[in-house]
């Protein structure tokens, strides 16, 4: 048989004498990247406004390792004695209302003014939501050029409570980096507005004229929980429009009862993209401010919230600890194609689960 040439590709070429090296070199990389954070040296570096530490700080504590998880606590506890030095506003809106341009304005807005702004997420099911929270941070491409602006996507995930809880933690971390306006954006479909209202000091909630939105607002019933109107889009032939639903939303609001702030809200408008409107915004957010620091509400509502929150970790961490026990997941199995026989109702279901 013809032996292959030496140019031919059925040649057999030698391997690399050096690869054991290469290979153990590439490990101590890998380790390197693996080691674990020194937890003061971070939380120095985090006081010190390093938002690449901030980063990695609030990485530790979205982590679903155990080890993680303990260190991000420990993050958290030494950062807390710096935090609370903040405006906490909460921003919601249907998808297309405009909510990543208002909140790019209003971003700069502060910075211009010598603040440092965060913009956190709470967006626990984007795919099924159809928002955008991971596409705000490329669309706020002026907001995320500037060093006294933060932007942090929410941790994926369908479990709406966790989700909240990891960005209740991480305000906590962005005011002892010392941002001084935490806005938190929600993607105004579900349960999230409920959650951004439990965790905020001013909620705002974004609506467009003529996208039969007024309807929908009071019949979900944010307004209720809204200390702001803002008509956004209100430009060009949109203006009257804007201009009506204003009116409405106005109207809207005397069938509601006051508010324990002592706070009335009002309907503004505002062109984002045209940076109109947006000082009257941030206008008004101070003037609550001074309200509710002066007749005691901001501190009230700080500690109600700080109770809330404390219920809803004891009630996500049994929910989560129980069905992470394995007889209890082989029971369900079992009792779930009881219920499928229609040998069982579901609350005979539950009540033999809780009791096991």
């Amino acid at each position: 048989m013809k032996k292959p040439d030496k140019k031919s590709a059925l040649r057999e070429v030698q391997g690399i004498d050096n690869s054991p090296r290469l290979n153990r070199s590439l490990i101590a990389k890998l380790s390197k990247k693996r080691a674990l954070p020194n937890i003061d040296d971070l939380v120095q570096k985090v006081l010190s406004g390093d938002q690449i530490a901030l980063s990695k700080a609030i990485t530790l504590i979205e982590s679903r390792h155990p080890k993680h998880f303990d260190l991000g606590q420990q993050v958290i506890k030494k950062c807390l004695p710096y935090a609370e030095q903040s405006v906490r506003i909460g921003i919601t809106g249907v998808p297309g209302v405009g909510k990543s341009t208002f909140i790019e304005s209003l971003g700069k807005h502060y910075t211009k003014q010598g603040h440092k702004v965060a913009v956190l997420a709470v967006d626990p099911s984007s795919s099924l939501s159809k928002g955008s929270i991971l596409g705000d941070k490329t669309r706020m491409e002026t907001l995320v050029r500037d060093p006294n602006a933060f932007i942090r996507p929410s941790p994926s995930g369908n479990n709406l409570g966790g989700v909240a809880r990891k960005t209740r933690e991480t305000i906590i971390l962005c005011e002892a980096a010392g941002f001084d306006r935490i806005i938190i954006e929600t993607v105004g479909v579900g349960q999230s507005e409920t959650i951004v209202h439990s965790m905020v000091d001013f909620f705002l909630l974004l609506k467009l004229a003529g996208a039969g939105d007024e309807l929908q607002g009071i019949k979900r019933g944010i307004i209720e929980m809204a200390d702001l109107i803002v008509i956004n889009k209100a430009e060009g032939d949109n203006i009257n429009q804007a201009r009506l639903a204003q009116k409405a939303f106005q109207t809207a609001l005397h069938f509601y009862p006051p508010k324990p702030s002592g706070w009335t809200p009002k309907v503004l408008l505002a062109s984002a993209i045209n940076h109109q409107g947006i000082e009257q915004v941030a206008n008004e957010i101070k003037t609550y401010m001074q309200l509710t620091r002066e007749n005691g509400f901001f501190e009230q509502n700080r500690l109600e919230q700080n109770k809330y929150w404390l219920y809803e970790t004891v009630n996500q961490s049994l929910k989560e600890n129980f069905y992470k026990k394995p007889e209890i997941r082989e029971k369900l199995k079992k009792l779930i194609k009881k219920i499928e026989k229609k040998q069982i109702t579901a609350f005979e279901a539950a009540e033999i689960l809780l009791n096991s």
